[in-house]
């Protein structure tokens, strides 16, 4: 099977600067990536993980290490503060290897559907 190194975006909104909520919100859209694109950790090549300034309390690959990405090479930054901007918004970069044939399909949850709706599809979003 063909495959190729893709990237794949994906965001959410954080309703709270706690390690519970990064946790959550990055369990999330891990699983969504995940789920959307047919990927699993040996798939990834690397994660680059951003967070709004309102952020601060963990880091978000600390989160991604314990919702399965245990091997994946990550790197975590301040998101630049444009005005007007998304607050509380965490945002991934994900690189991955993905069959040839297969369409890269960016997740954006929560609030964060406005970062990018002309990439939004209306699928149920996996929350537990």
């Amino acid at each position: 099977m063909n495959s190729r190194v893709v990237a794949i975006r994906g965001a959410i909104d954080v309703a709270a600067d706690t390690p519970a909520e990064i946790r959550s919100a990055v369990s999330q859209l891990v699983r969504e990536i995940d789920l959307r694109n047919g990927i699993d950790q040996r798939d990834i090549v690397s994660a680059m993980f951003t967070m709004t300034a309102d952020l601060v309390c963990m880091f978000p690959a600390e989160a991604a290490r314990a919702s399965g990405w245990s091997d994946v090479p990550m790197l975590c930054a301040t998101e630049v503060a444009v005005p007007n901007a998304l607050d509380r918004c965490l945002r991934v970069l994900v690189h991955a290897y993905l069959p040839a044939a297969k369409k890269v399909e960016h997740v954006y949850l929560g609030g964060a559907v406005r970062l990018r709706p002309d990439l939004h599809v209306a699928k149920p979003e996996s929350r537990s």
